[in-house]
């Protein structure tokens, strides 16, 4: 039996498409890729392959481009401004997008638009994550309002898929205009020291409408944005850093909100007992310590990742392990403002603690709160609205909530720690007070007749305070009326959490039937 010929040609039209394909997959020029290296910035398709498992990456639309009308320039490079694809990160699927600055400045179009709404629809189709890498000049000029469009159906794409698949921004050059709007309505932004920038109006436009001038670092770095303002809540000293930490993130998160978060196995012992944990509070009550030290001795492997590290220091949140289950983690600092919880605390702490609810992570809060930050700054900066913003989202919340005071809970704050919003179990370590104010407040307030006529002010007060303490702010007074469900030694905070947490894991609430709650935004 004899071979047919090849049709005349084919071998040619063969070569045509190797060729096509090798231009869409090398289309930035020499120059413009140097111009990256200059700035310390790797290109699209590298942070992609630095991203995703190594050979697990599959393009999607590597051949589609701009469309050819006037008075679109003649350049119209395969695959225009972004790679989109899929790939997996620890072996679970993860769609990407990645913004090419190379490539018309990364500038953003129709086709640019088509191949990331694309990308982000299968995500949704196949349940899975999705990663947008940003390095783009804005809006695409030549294209006009068609430009404006795009970014909007990007953003209806985004708010679409809220809630329903984790979405993570990394900035990784500017982000200017509208365009900060897309990151910004996502999960987590995570941005670059020195190369990443955000703003809505650049320092040119700043200094001539307000006649401040501040530089690109300073009006919208990352530092700025980690510290200041909030939006990002990562912060990474290079590219390849930053991406290590979205593997990270992307562990402690499940591939969708109707999934729980893949359980890991850990040597760790479920019981095992810290006795440092018995000296770790300074004698001094007043005096500050690290909230951190106490998590990372509680959980697994003392692995702790913060989110938000560098906003809002008063209150920590992120992410960590029990027992090989992740949880998020919520906990006053009493480094900063002796732990007391602000306008920007009280909202980084709702947004965590929603986003925990909606992706299954248990919840567990550490809680050494004095009180609400007073003042007229906070008063009329909105604290009574944004603290009921964080009253809201841990009443609402339905994932397993557990809590444990080892310290103080004054006041108002003491809600944050509180059963009566929900949480399902709730622990204090021994010396923990838990009261309306402190007892030295609390005598002043309540006796300061008393104490005026006193003949020894000061041995009246210690009877007074040892009084109130043991009448009403030790831990054993709540425990008595069943706002706290045990008294346990420090050392022993993790062998109880993952105790009570084990048994939490299959908690089911029945939704109320509404729309949705009305936050107080």
């Amino acid at each position: 039996m004899t071979e047919e010929p090849e049709p005349e040609g084919l071998p040619a039209k063969f070569e045509l498409l190797a060729q096509m394909r090798a231009a869409a997959l090398g289309s930035a020029s020499d120059q413009a890729v140097e111009r990256q290296r200059e700035k310390g910035k790797l290109t699209a398709r590298e942070r992609i392959e630095k991203l995703l498992d190594p050979g697990s990456f599959v393009e999607l639309d590597t051949f589609v481009r701009s469309r050819p009308a006037d008075p679109m320039p003649v350049n119209r490079p395969w695959g225009d401004a972004v790679i989109t694809g899929h790939g997996t990160v620890d072996g679970r699927p993860v769609c990407v997008y990645s913004q090419d600055f190379t490539v018309m400045g990364g500038s953003l179009g129709e086709a640019v638009s088509q191949k990331v709404r694309k990308v982000m629809d299968l995500a949704l189709k196949v349940s899975c994550p999705v990663v947008g890498i940003n390095d783009s000049g804005g809006a695409r000029i030549q294209e006009g309002v068609a430009s404006l469009v795009a970014y909007g159906e990007i953003f209806a794409k985004t708010v679409e898929s809220s809630g329903v698949v984790p979405q993570i921004s990394v900035i990784m050059g500017p982000c200017a205009g509208g365009a900060v709007y897309t990151p910004a309505l996502t999960d987590f932004v995570f941005m670059v020291k020195g190369t990443s920038h955000m703003f809505i109006t650049g320092p040119e436009v700043t200094r001539a409408v307000t006649g401040e001038a501040p530089s690109l670092e300073e009006l919208g770095g990352a530092m700025t944005h980690a510290t200041k303002s909030g939006v990002a809540h990562f912060a990474s000293d290079d590219e390849e850093s930053c991406l290590d930490d979205v593997r990270w993130l992307l562990s402690f998160l499940p591939q969708h909100n109707l999934s729980r978060p893949s359980r890991v196995s850990t040597t760790d012992p479920p019981d095992r007992r810290d006795e440092t944990l018995d000296r770790i509070l300074p004698e001094n009550p007043r005096a500050g310590y690290d909230m951190r030290s106490i998590v990372s001795r509680v959980v697994d492997d003392g692995e702790f990742l913060e989110v938000h590290e560098h906003f809002a220091r008063n209150l920590i949140v992120g992410f960590a392990r029990l027992d090989g289950h992740a949880v998020g983690v919520l906990g006053n600092q009493p480094l900063y403002l002796g732990g007391a919880l602000d306008s920007d605390a009280s909202v980084k702490g709702a947004r965590f603690v929603r986003l925990c609810d909606n992706y299954n992570l248990p919840v567990i809060s550490f809680s050494d709160v004095p009180g609400l930050v007073p003042g007229t700054q906070q008063e009329w900066g909105g604290i009574i609205r944004h603290g009921a913003k964080l009253v809201f989202a841990l009443t609402e919340a339905t994932v397993p909530r557990l809590t444990v005071v080892t310290r103080k809970a004054y006041g108002g704050a003491y809600m944050v720690s509180a059963r009566v919003l929900n949480a399902d179990y709730a622990i204090a370590w021994p010396g923990a007070e838990i009261a309306v104010m402190g007892a030295d407040a609390a005598v002043s307030l309540v006796h300061r007749r008393a104490l005026a006529e006193a003949d020894d002010p000061q041995r009246l007060r210690d009877e007074l305070m040892d009084e109130y303490e043991l009448r009403h702010s030790n831990p054993y007074a709540a425990a008595e009326r069943g706002y706290l469900d045990d008294v346990v030694q420090p050392r022993d905070t993790r062998a109880h959490l993952i105790r009570a947490l084990t048994a939490l894991l299959t908690k089911s609430v029945p939704a109320p039937n509404r729309k949705h709650g009305h936050i107080p935004l």
